[in-house]
Protein backbone atom coordinates (compact mmCIF):
# COMPACT_ATOMS: atom_id res chain seq x y z
CA UNK A 1 0.00 0.00 0.00
CA UNK A 2 1.66 3.12 -1.09
CA UNK A 3 -1.41 6.06 -0.68
CA UNK A 4 -4.39 6.92 1.53
CA UNK A 5 -7.47 8.83 0.38
CA UNK A 6 -8.93 10.82 3.12
CA UNK A 7 -12.40 12.44 2.59
CA UNK A 8 -12.87 15.02 5.26
CA UNK A 9 -14.25 18.44 5.92
CA UNK A 10 -13.71 21.67 4.15
CA UNK A 11 -14.61 22.84 7.75
CA UNK A 12 -12.87 22.61 10.70
CA UNK A 13 -15.90 21.58 13.07
CA UNK A 14 -16.90 23.01 16.74
CA UNK A 15 -14.35 21.01 18.68
CA UNK A 16 -10.55 21.23 18.64
CA UNK A 17 -10.27 17.28 18.70
CA UNK A 18 -10.97 17.36 14.91
CA UNK A 19 -8.19 19.42 14.21
CA UNK A 20 -5.98 17.49 16.34
CA UNK A 21 -6.80 13.98 15.11
CA UNK A 22 -6.02 15.44 11.51
CA UNK A 23 -3.13 16.13 12.93
CA UNK A 24 -2.60 12.94 14.25
CA UNK A 25 -3.98 10.82 11.10
CA UNK A 26 -0.92 12.22 9.61
CA UNK A 27 1.73 11.85 12.08
CA UNK A 28 -0.09 7.69 11.78
CA UNK A 29 0.05 8.00 7.41
CA UNK A 30 3.55 9.39 7.73
CA UNK A 31 4.88 6.39 10.01
CA UNK A 32 3.44 3.73 7.86
CA UNK A 33 5.31 5.37 5.16
CA UNK A 34 1.82 6.46 3.08
CA UNK A 35 1.49 9.17 1.36
CA UNK A 36 -2.20 10.97 1.06
CA UNK A 37 -4.61 11.48 -1.48
CA UNK A 38 -7.53 14.23 -0.88
CA UNK A 39 -9.09 16.79 -2.31
CA UNK A 40 -6.90 19.41 -2.96
CA UNK A 41 -8.15 22.08 -0.61
CA UNK A 42 -6.54 24.51 1.74
CA UNK A 43 -9.15 25.12 4.37
CA UNK A 44 -10.78 23.38 6.63
CA UNK A 45 -9.48 19.67 8.05
CA UNK A 46 -8.36 18.81 4.34
CA UNK A 47 -5.78 21.73 4.22
CA UNK A 48 -4.42 20.77 8.39
CA UNK A 49 -4.05 17.20 7.30
CA UNK A 50 -2.73 18.24 4.31
CA UNK A 51 -0.27 20.88 5.79
CA UNK A 52 0.60 18.52 8.74
CA UNK A 53 1.97 15.60 6.42
CA UNK A 54 4.02 18.39 4.08
CA UNK A 55 5.57 19.04 7.37
CA UNK A 56 6.52 15.58 8.00
CA UNK A 57 8.10 15.52 4.25
CA UNK A 58 5.52 12.98 3.20
CA UNK A 59 3.84 12.77 -0.52
CA UNK A 60 0.76 14.94 -0.72
CA UNK A 61 -1.47 14.38 -3.61
CA UNK A 62 -4.13 16.82 -4.22
CA UNK A 63 -7.09 16.54 -6.60
CA UNK A 64 -9.78 19.73 -7.24
CA UNK A 65 -11.92 20.87 -9.85
CA UNK A 66 -11.15 24.18 -11.84
CA UNK A 67 -14.22 25.62 -10.29
CA UNK A 68 -12.90 25.48 -6.46
CA UNK A 69 -9.62 26.69 -7.90
CA UNK A 70 -11.39 29.42 -9.09
CA UNK A 71 -12.75 30.11 -5.46
CA UNK A 72 -8.86 30.11 -4.17
CA UNK A 73 -9.55 26.79 -2.37
CA UNK A 74 -6.71 25.42 -3.74
CA UNK A 75 -3.46 24.27 -2.18
CA UNK A 76 -0.16 25.30 -3.83
CA UNK A 77 1.72 23.85 -1.22
CA UNK A 78 1.55 20.39 -2.14
CA UNK A 79 3.72 17.72 -3.75
CA UNK A 80 1.03 17.84 -6.70
CA UNK A 81 -2.22 19.50 -7.43
CA UNK A 82 -4.24 17.70 -10.36
CA UNK A 83 -7.18 20.20 -11.51
CA UNK A 84 -9.89 18.45 -13.10
CA UNK A 85 -12.84 19.69 -14.44
CA UNK A 86 -15.45 17.86 -12.31
CA UNK A 87 -16.30 16.53 -8.69
CA UNK A 88 -17.13 12.97 -10.68
CA UNK A 89 -13.41 13.35 -12.25
CA UNK A 90 -12.07 14.55 -8.83
CA UNK A 91 -13.61 11.46 -7.14
CA UNK A 92 -12.45 8.34 -9.57
CA UNK A 93 -9.03 10.16 -10.15
CA UNK A 94 -8.63 10.33 -6.11
CA UNK A 95 -10.08 6.59 -6.00
CA UNK A 96 -7.81 5.81 -8.48
CA UNK A 97 -4.74 7.14 -7.36
CA UNK A 98 -5.49 5.49 -3.64
CA UNK A 99 -5.27 1.78 -2.59
CA UNK A 100 -7.88 2.34 0.81
CA UNK A 101 -9.73 5.51 2.22
CA UNK A 102 -10.87 6.90 5.33
CA UNK A 103 -13.46 9.42 5.85
CA UNK A 104 -13.05 11.50 8.95
CA UNK A 105 -15.82 14.10 10.12
CA UNK A 106 -16.95 15.90 7.19
CA UNK A 107 -20.38 16.80 5.93
CA UNK A 108 -22.44 15.61 2.58
CA UNK A 109 -18.97 15.64 0.32
CA UNK A 110 -17.29 13.25 2.72
CA UNK A 111 -20.73 10.59 3.37
CA UNK A 112 -20.86 10.85 -0.39
CA UNK A 113 -17.03 10.00 -1.26
CA UNK A 114 -16.83 6.89 1.32
CA UNK A 115 -20.42 5.63 0.46
CA UNK A 116 -19.56 5.15 -3.27
CA UNK A 117 -15.94 3.72 -2.54
CA UNK A 118 -18.07 1.49 0.27
CA UNK A 119 -20.45 0.42 -1.90
CA UNK A 120 -17.71 -0.52 -5.11
CA UNK A 121 -15.91 -2.38 -2.10
CA UNK A 122 -19.28 -3.89 -1.16
CA UNK A 123 -20.13 -4.77 -4.70
CA UNK A 124 -16.39 -6.12 -5.34
CA UNK A 125 -15.85 -3.99 -7.94
CA UNK A 126 -12.68 -3.45 -6.42
CA UNK A 127 -11.25 -4.57 -3.17
CA UNK A 128 -9.77 -1.41 -1.41
CA UNK A 129 -10.59 -1.19 2.49
CA UNK A 130 -12.57 1.85 3.38
CA UNK A 131 -12.49 2.96 7.09
CA UNK A 132 -14.25 5.55 9.05
CA UNK A 133 -12.38 7.67 11.87
CA UNK A 134 -15.18 8.16 14.40
CA UNK A 135 -13.42 10.95 16.57
CA UNK A 136 -15.39 12.08 19.09
CA UNK A 137 -18.33 10.04 18.13
CA UNK A 138 -19.12 11.72 15.00
CA UNK A 139 -20.06 8.77 12.90
CA UNK A 140 -21.93 6.80 16.08
CA UNK A 141 -25.31 7.27 13.99
CA UNK A 142 -23.94 6.13 10.76
CA UNK A 143 -23.33 3.17 12.57
CA UNK A 144 -26.44 2.74 14.56
CA UNK A 145 -28.28 3.41 10.63
CA UNK A 146 -25.91 0.84 9.36
CA UNK A 147 -26.83 -1.86 11.90
CA UNK A 148 -30.69 -0.72 11.10
CA UNK A 149 -30.13 -1.75 7.55
CA UNK A 150 -29.06 -5.49 8.70
CA UNK A 151 -31.55 -5.14 11.36
CA UNK A 152 -34.35 -4.73 8.68
CA UNK A 153 -32.27 -6.93 5.93
CA UNK A 154 -31.31 -4.54 3.27
CA UNK A 155 -27.48 -5.61 4.10
CA UNK A 156 -25.95 -7.79 5.03
CA UNK A 157 -23.45 -7.69 8.53
CA UNK A 158 -21.12 -9.46 6.40
CA UNK A 159 -21.18 -6.38 4.35
CA UNK A 160 -21.48 -3.75 6.86
CA UNK A 161 -18.47 -5.13 8.23
CA UNK A 162 -16.15 -4.24 5.12
CA UNK A 163 -16.57 -0.71 6.39
CA UNK A 164 -14.30 -0.88 9.29
CA UNK A 165 -15.30 2.06 12.31
CA UNK A 166 -12.25 2.89 14.51
CA UNK A 167 -11.92 5.94 17.06
CA UNK A 168 -8.12 5.33 17.25
CA UNK A 169 -5.86 6.50 14.13
CA UNK A 170 -3.53 3.75 14.74
CA UNK A 171 -5.64 1.05 14.51
CA UNK A 172 -7.45 2.13 11.89
CA UNK A 173 -4.77 2.39 9.61
CA UNK A 174 -3.43 -0.87 10.31
CA UNK A 175 -6.62 -2.24 10.01
CA UNK A 176 -6.81 -1.00 6.60
CA UNK A 177 -3.11 -2.40 6.08
CA UNK A 178 -4.67 -6.13 6.72
CA UNK A 179 -8.24 -5.93 5.58
CA UNK A 180 -9.19 -8.83 2.97
CA UNK A 181 -12.55 -8.66 1.43
CA UNK A 182 -14.31 -12.01 1.57
CA UNK A 183 -17.93 -10.10 1.44
CA UNK A 184 -17.77 -8.47 -1.32
CA UNK A 185 -21.27 -9.57 -3.56
CA UNK A 186 -19.47 -10.65 -6.43
CA UNK A 187 -17.45 -12.88 -4.85
CA UNK A 188 -19.98 -15.36 -3.19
Amino acid sequence: MKRIAVYCGSSVGDDEIYTSQAKRLAHVLHQHNLGLVYGGGNIGLMGIIADEMMQLGSEVIGVIPQRLVDREVAHHGISKLIVVDTMHERKNKIFELSDACIAMPGGIGTMEEIFEAFTWTQLGFHHKPCGVLNVNGFYNLLDDLLNNMVQHKFLRESQKNILLFDDDCNKLVSRLLNFRNESAVLHQ
